[in-house]
């Protein structure tokens, strides 16, 4: 947005309308040195291998193929390359606002016949090329499918289909 050969306006000025520090319009960028270029093509041959290896197996790898650096500097290097050890992380269980909490209701009761308590589950199979989604519905105490669905899109109709009253389920005993 500094225009270099403006007569009428210095470029001190243009930086004083910008609030843009003079120091940051003269700052030129240093890249990176020829050891560091090399450290990260090695990190990228290492990282493709053993994607699960942090800063630290790196740091440890990079020595023992003797190079004299430090963690703190292969932990910038990688983060400038955006790689990061692959491994299970911490689960981040997020409560949206909007979403009602519902009472259990079954804590305290005792399941003592067939019929008591019903349960229901969706779930998907994996296939090549997507999913198949199955829901189910079980008898909790005799753990019987009473009944249950298979469908290609997960849509209230194929949850509703499911239900053993829709489809005038009588007990059999």
């Amino acid at each position: 947005m500094i225009i270099e050969k403006n007569e009428t306006i210095s470029i001190k000025r243009q930086c004083e309308l910008l609030d843009l520090p003079r120091r940051s319009y003269y700052y030129e960028p240093k890249n990176e040195s020829d050891e560091n270029l090399e450290l990260m093509r090695l990190l990228d041959e290492i990282y493709l291998e053993h994607p699960y290896y942090g800063y630290r197996k790196m740091t440890a790898v990079l020595r023992r193929k003797g190079f004299h650096v430090n963690e703190k500097r292969i932990y910038r290097l990688m983060k400038l390359m955006g790689i990061e050890a692959i491994y299970p992380k911490k689960r981040k269980n997020s409560k949206s606002k909007e979403h009602t909490i519902y009472p259990y209701l079954l804590r305290d009761r005792i399941i003592q016949q067939v019929n008591e308590v019903w349960s229901s589950d969706i779930t998907y199979l994996p296939i090549s090329g997507g999913f198949f989604y199955l829901t189910a519905v079980m008898d909790v105490f005799s753990r019987f499918v009473l009944s249950w669905q298979i469908s290609n899109s997960m849509d209230t109709s194929f949850c509703i289909e499911v239900s053993p009253r829709y489809h005038n389920w009588q007990k059999t005993a």
